[in-house]
């Protein structure tokens, strides 16, 4: 039986609940609720396992914070006993216009902190990774500010249909495979 870990990164606490940072757990939040599931707190983060057309789905949203991510992602992918080429991290991305999709199985951090950490513990970049789009909205020096911000009210809206379609993409990954999940959500 084939297992799947899904990671959504973010930012515990109230504070954060809302900013552009914190995208991974919106997302995963909306899977996880579309499949009449729940969130429950563990070890480094709140888990959430489903099965799917006979696979296993484990949804992490780590409680390290957004620069220590690593440590949650690879604490679960070792004892769930998950293969790099079955995880997916869904993170926000500051390069990206606000709501595109753009989901690969290798690459950089793109500065991403998140993705750093992950990248350190693995000593690799070549896992799958989907990234949303919050564009770069913001003055010189001002992108902390920007990512820890709460969205703008047309983005709120936007999300109506964007998370949607972002919870369609983890779903097609787990029942598609990565490269159709590419050519079909990429730039959506």
């Amino acid at each position: 039986m084939k297992k799947f870990l899904i990671v959504g990164l973010g930012n515990i606490g109230e504070k954060y609940q809302n900013t552009r940072h914190n995208i991974g757990f919106k997302i995963v939040d909306a899977f996880v609720k579309e499949h009449q599931e729940s969130f429950e707190t563990d070890k480094l983060g709140d888990i959430a396992k489903l099965k799917i057309k006979g696979k296993t789905v484990v949804v992490l949203k780590p409680s390290t914070y957004m620069n220590l991510s690593g440590k949650a992602v690879v604490y679960w992918m070792k004892k769930e006993n998950i293969k790099v080429e079955n995880l997916l991290v869904i993170t926000d991305d500051l390069n990206i216009d606000f709501g595109k999709l753009r989901i690969k199985g290798k690459g950089s951090s793109g500065g991403h902190n998140g993705l750093k950490d992950i990248q350190d513990k693995f000593n690799t970049g070549a896992y799958p990774r989907f990234r949303f789009g919050v564009g770069a909205n913001y003055g010189k020096g001002r992108q902390v500010d920007f990512v820890l911000g709460n969205w703008s009210k047309e983005e709120e809206s936007a999300m109506i249909e964007r998370i949607p379609t972002s919870v369609n993409a983890v779903t097609s990954f787990i029942n598609a495979g990565l490269a159709n999940t590419m050519n079909e959500f990429n730039g959506k």
